[in-house]
Parts: C-alpha cells; structure tokens; sequence
C-alpha cells in the first residue's frame, strides 16, 4: 500500500514532489568513496538530538561522509540550515526488501544508527545479514508500543535481538529493551538534553528582535489542534492586565496556520505570520510562526514556554530545548512521552502543570532563569561525552576493520 499512500501524501503537499522518488531508494545524491556512517530519525525531534554527533564526525577524518535519512519534509528542511560538508539527506526508504536491498547495496554504511523508536523489520534484518552493526541510539519505547510488540512475542524477540547495541534515554526503555530480548543495552541519558546550538536557527531579524524587545512576549510552542484556542484565551485574560502582551504561537503542523489566523480575526484580534516579514508589531496581538526551523529563535526570546500535546492526549512535546534557554516550562496533564525529562524539570522547579487557561494565564511570567539554564546544558554536555566514547569505540573498530 506504500505507493497508494505516498501518491495521496504528495497530493496532500506531505511529501517532496521531486525527492519522494528517494522513498523507492532511487538516490538524488552521490556517495563517495570511502567510509560511510548513517544516521537515521523520523522527523525533526531524532534529527536534532544527533546534531551535536554529526558535528563531531564532520571533523573525523577517518569518516569520509555521513549520511542523515529522515521520513518527513520538516526535518528534511531544517537540516539545509545546516552548513556541513561532508553530511547528506536522503529520504528514509520505505520498508520492503527490494527497496531495502537497493538501498544498503548502494550506500554501504559501516555502521548504522536508528534514533528514538525507528525499529524497521526489514532493514534490521539486512542490516543482520550484511553485517552491519545497528545501533538504537538514544532509545525510547513507551508502555503503549511496548504492549503492542508483546503481543506478537516471537517476531518481536527477532526484530530486537538484531540490534547490536541499545542506549536507551530512559529506565523505562531499559526494562523494556531487556524484556524484549536486546543485547548490550548501556544506559547514558537522554541525548535531548545536549545542545543543538547553531547560528543559522537562532538569528533572528534585527528590526523585528526590536519590536519584540518592546513588548511582554510568552510563546506557545508545538501546539496541535484545541491547543490553540486554549492559548488564545490565556492571551484574552492576560491581556486585561498587560497591554503590551504578544503571544507567539508556534504549531506543531504548519499547514493549520490559516486555520488559527481564522480563529484569532473571529474574535477581532491583530495577528502576523513570520512569513508575512512584517516588522512593525504596533497593535499586534499573535504572532504565527509558520516556518520550519524557526522555533529555536523564539525560545531564545521567551521566559515563559507552554509546550503543546500536553492539553489533547498527544504525550507531550519535548520542552528541553527551551528549559536549556532558561524558560519556565508551561504544560497540560499529557506528558508521558518525556516522563523522566518532567520530573528532573520539577525537581529544579523549572516546570508547571496548568489544567486551564486561567491558571496558564496566571503562570506566565517574564523572568529568565538562567542557573536552571545552565545546569540542564551540564547535564546534556555529560550525555553527549559519554555517547560519544561508546560511538567511537565502535565507529573506529569497523572502520580498522575495512
């Protein structure tokens, strides 16, 4: 069905109309001769968490490309933010042995890296037989997925048996990966926490960095559908207090952005996309950020960030980007998808559940906290060390090995 499937999300604008030909494994990109290293994310969030690897391997000289696939459009355009030399995109192709065959023929990576819960039958099995070394780096399994995969025990134990090696970001994933059968699971941290830091995602326009510096800005970020209008009205009571109050909205799929501007213009209030370049912000009520890439700019910026798919039962979105830049981490009762991230958040009392847009409104403040800041990139700057030593260690003895 994965034809059908990709023809409707081309209709739909979800795909690249010339690049989705790379989902069939025919590449639009060339390799060169020499030794090859491939990572692999499903979209943005896997992306960005092996950034600060990538950049190391681009300065390994005994690594001569590496190579990044990816399934959405998002990640693929926020890695042309990137200017690396000798790293690639390629869309991840789909899971069918011909496909997979054509793909690992051609590329030959001499160690594959699977980010978060890309677990591919297919691909894992002739990675197996090719002997490639497949790593699950920076695991996470959640209970809902770990039930599902319990439930057809025999095929799972074969799919997971044929990881090399596991680091998983949390205990839970640790448990999980043990039950399922995998072998050499080393637990080092969430590789979110590690900066992912670049200058081309956090410049922002002189003149509208002004405009912003004048008002009293809170940012929703992430956000899906419901979420908006939740904000929305945090915003409305807010504002009875603060005039000078903008509220930046970043959501989670930009193709809804008509959808929220529609919204904001029913109850006559003013509002901007970031697309529109519109750098005066007199009388500006919401701004829309309908860009990809872009978020980090307005975290930077923030002292107080509401993280989306925590109202609706999503599980959350990961709000350590913004904790990293010191601002208060707003979020609904939904954050199973970054349990341990929560908890660490609220111990150092970087973080806070809202169950209304009343109380959101009363949480918002406009303060930094910058020592908080300062001891989750600690924490991330630690994570990073200690995957890199593992990385190496076995990057470097298939390398010798050639």
């Amino acid at each position: 069905f994965s034809p059908i499937i990709l023809l409707f999300r081309i209709f739909k604008n979800k795909e690249d109309k010339k690049r989705f030909i790379e989902k069939f494994s025919f590449r639009t990109k060339v390799k060169k001769n020499g030794n090859l290293i491939w990572f692999h994310g499903a979209s943005v969030g896997e992306i960005l968490s092996v950034i600060p690897l990538i950049k190391k391997y681009e300065k390994d000289k005994s690594v001569k490309q590496i190579l990044i696939t990816s399934s959405t459009l998002s990640s693929s355009s926020i890695l042309q933010k990137f200017k690396f030399k000798k790293t690639i995109h390629q869309f991840y192709p789909i899971d069918h042995f011909i496909c997979i065959e054509k793909f690992l023929n051609y590329w030959k990576p001499k160690v594959a890296m699977f980010v978060d819960s890309e677990i591919w039958p297919c691909m894992f099995k002739k990675l197996e037989n090719k002997n490639i070394p497949l790593i699950l780096l920076n695991a996470r399994i959640t209970p809902k997925s770990y039930k599902r995969w319990m439930k057809i025990k025999k095929f799972s134990y074969s799919v997971f048996n044929k990881i090399s090696f596991a680091f998983p970001q949390n205990q839970e994933t640790k448990y999980f990966l043990k039950k399922l059968k995998t072998k050499n699971i080393n637990y080092l941290g969430n590789l979110k926490y590690s900066e992912n830091y670049d200058e081309n995602l956090s410049k922002i326009n002189k003149k509208l960095k002004k405009q912003f510096n004048k008002k009293k800005i809170w940012v929703a970020s992430s956000t899906h559908a419901t979420e908006e209008i939740f904000c929305i009205n945090a915003h409305l009571i807010l504002k009875k207090k603060i005039k000078n109050l903008i509220t930046i909205i970043i959501p989670r799929h930009i193709h809804r952005v008509k959808e929220i501007i529609s919204e904001i213009e029913k109850l006559n209030y003013n509002v901007v996309s970031h697309t529109s370049k519109k750098t005066n912000l007199k009388n500006v009520d919401f701004y829309i950020v309908d860009s990809f890439g872009e978020t980090k700019k307005f975290h930077e910026m923030a002292c107080s960030v509401f993280l989306g798919g925590s109202i609706i039962n999503r599980g959350g979105q990961n709000p350590l980007e913004a904790a990293r830049l010191g601002a208060k981490i707003l979020h609904g009762p939904n954050v199973n998808n970054f349990v341990d991230v929560y908890k660490l958040l609220k111990t150092l009392n970087a973080s806070k559940k809202i169950d209304s847009s009343k109380d959101l409104a009363s949480s918002i403040n406009f303060k930094k906290n910058k020592k908080i800041g300062k001891k989750i990139k600690q924490i991330g700057k630690n994570i990073l060390k200690k995957t890199i030593k593992q990385l190496d260690i076995i990057i470097h003895h298939e390398i010798k090995k050639a």
